[in-house]
């Protein structure tokens, strides 16, 4: 095998970018496509030359095709990729990895039995500012780490809600502002500073007509004895670019966007690094693409040479359970323990 075989099953917003980005992955091919609604799925196929169904099992049943990306309302994630594990695919997951913790570890289980790879999406990880970042800590240039925070204040319309009926619900969104935007964020600050101790938070839905919050605001206690802070909203118009601070006792980076803003490490002191970069603030279209094409590589390369990819199943659970502490901690009003 010298190339990697996709499938994609859901076409609509996050789906043609992960089409675009396999076209620009040299080990990479998309052989099909598939959504319920057939004009979704036809123009995806046409657009890139290849096969299109409105059966999820007709596509399954390809034996010319190596991973599924699942691409679907996130309360179907799990759903799709059992399926899909079960016909003997690996599977890539488009964030969040399900929208409780019972269907991810359904899923995580369902990989493991049928011997594929499970990745979730997370291409942030991927952006050049979080991996100069994540250098930093690990070589102890920032020294101690005492703060990690993460600052989402995106926009989103009410008609964006209203464009599809699962959008803004708790059975197929599984929240609002954390679970579909700030996860990704959420990601990196515990890819960043490390696992979870406690969550203190306050949510609430203050812009939109919809189920779940638009706003949220959780105080983190890492258990590496660092606090944080992340804010995450699609109430703050007209959208700003999404920024991760760390401080330590012998330095402090500021990433905004994909690119590293402020470098104020001592003997490295650079302010102002960059301004550059795309950003989804105020349209889910705006991805900076880079950063799934470095995943989906990361996924063909997994199965060409049978590594483990870089994101794990385990770290899209690591996610959703920091978002439903903060849920619940919200409806409680006290304070939530992370458990192991």
């Amino acid at each position: 095998m010298d190339k990697v075989r996709f499938g994609i099953v859901g076409c609509g917003v996050i789906g043609p970018t992960h089409a675009e980005a396999i076209k620009n992955i040299e080990i990479a091919e998309l052989k099909a496509v598939c959504d319920i609604i057939p004009e979704r799925a036809r123009d995806l196929g046409e657009k890139y030359g290849v096969d299109w169904y409105t059966d999820y099992n007709q596509m399954l049943a390809r034996n010319d095709i190596d991973v599924i990306n699942i691409c679907v309302p996130s309360g179907l994630h799990a759903e799709l990729g059992i399926k899909a594990a079960k016909a003997g695919k690996h599977v890539l997951v488009e964030k969040p990895i399900d929208i409780t913790l019972e269907k991810a570890d359904a899923l995580i289980e369902a990989c493991q039995k049928a011997g594929v790879k499970l990745s979730v999406i997370s291409q942030h990880r991927f952006d050049p500012g979080i991996r100069e970042l994540k250098s930093a800590i690990d070589s102890g240039k920032i020294g101690k780490l005492v703060m990690a925070d993460a600052y989402v204040k995106w926009w989103r319309t009410q008609e964006y809600y209203d464009s599809a009926g699962w959008r803004g619900t708790w059975a197929l969104d599984g929240g609002g502002a954390l679970m579909n935007q700030s996860v990704h964020f959420v990601d990196q600050l515990l890819y960043l500073a490390g696992p979870v101790k406690e969550i203190t938070a306050y949510c609430g839905t203050l812009a939109h007509k919809i189920e779940v919050e638009d706003v949220a605001i959780a105080i983190i206690k890492y258990k590496n004895g660092a606090l944080g802070v992340i804010q995450g909203s699609t109430a703050c118009y007209p959208g700003f670019k999404e920024r991760i601070e760390v401080h330590g006792t012998n330095g402090s980076v500021v990433v905004e966007g994909p690119f590293v803003r402020d470098w104020l490490i001592k003997g490295e002191e650079k302010k102002g690094v960059s301004n550059q970069g795309e950003s989804a603030s105020s349209d889910p279209r705006s991805l900076f693409i880079k950063g799934h094409i470095a995943q989906i590589r990361d996924m063909a390369e997994a199965v060409l040479y049978n590594r483990t990819p870089s994101i794990t199943g385990e770290d899209g659970r690591r996610a959703i359970q920091f978002i439903l502490a903060v849920y619940e901690s919200s409806r409680t009003g006290k304070a939530v323990e992370i458990k192991d």
